[in-house]
């Protein structure tokens, strides 16, 4: 059995400690960025058992879209029913978000979808598979992966929605709340940080819900006024 713990902690101190790839397009370091076009970063990335979480989950859950969409959503991590299907943003919070993209009026093939991590991370209940946070080590072992679409896709306009996302893309100081919905020209696009969809699920209302939804929005539609003028 390989020792897990001490591959992610040789994983997490390279991506920590070494000096920064020029090439990383997120604040945060990575160790190392693996080469090639989307078809084939999908393919080593369902072999991947860099950390231990590709062991209890059914599949790797890698970005879908198409290669040069102009348009990049980051998520946090997959969950039950992404795991299930193989593909990000298809359980409850992924309806919400299509419900936000068609009221921004974003096109499908102006999007590219991904997560931070790719694979689902739980603790169980029964039978229930409740969603767990990922480690800092797992995080930085895994957004290799993240940095390598990102090179690939080029994107003009990337959106991470929620916290882990938006300290991914801009930084550990980043807070969600002080800056959201506010573009920040980074060297390789523009991004933003907003409420992930999950997030606007648990509201602790219904008014509040409506009003995250109606910033999701929002913010959707800056992007997409974003790609009206990079056209």
């Amino acid at each position: 059995m390989p020792d897990y713990t001490t591959s992610a902690q040789r994983l997490l101190f390279a991506a920590t400690h070494r000096a920064a790839d020029a090439n990383n397009p997120l604040a945060l370091p990575v160790a190392s960025i693996p080469r090639g076009n989307l078809h084939t970063l999908k393919n080593r990335a369902m072999r991947c058992q860099a950390c231990p979480l590709w062991a209890p989950a059914t599949q790797t859950v890698f970005g879908k879209g198409r290669a040069n969409a102009p348009l990049m959503l980051i998520g946090e991590q997959p969950g039950d029913r992404e795991d299930k299907q193989g593909r990000p943003f298809t359980g409850p919070a992924g309806a919400l978000l299509q419900r936000a993209l068609d009221a921004a009026e974003l096109q499908h093939t102006d999007i590219y979808l991904t997560n931070v991590m790719k694979h689902f991370k739980f603790e169980r209940h029964g039978k229930t598979r409740l969603h767990k946070r990922a480690s800092a080590a797992e995080q930085a072992i895994c957004r290799r992966w993240l940095a390598a679409e990102m090179l690939q896709l080029q994107p003009v306009a990337v959106i991470a929605l929620g916290a882990m996302a938006a300290q991914t893309l801009f930084g550990r100081d980043f807070r969600l709340t002080s800056e959201l919905g506010v573009w920040r020209q980074l060297p390789r696009f523009v991004g933003l940080g907003t409420w992930h969809p999950s997030a606007i699920l648990r509201a602790r209302s219904s008014a509040l819900r409506e009003e995250m939804f109606q910033q999701l929005v929002q913010h959707l539609q800056s992007a997409r006024l974003q790609l009206e003028q990079k056209a």
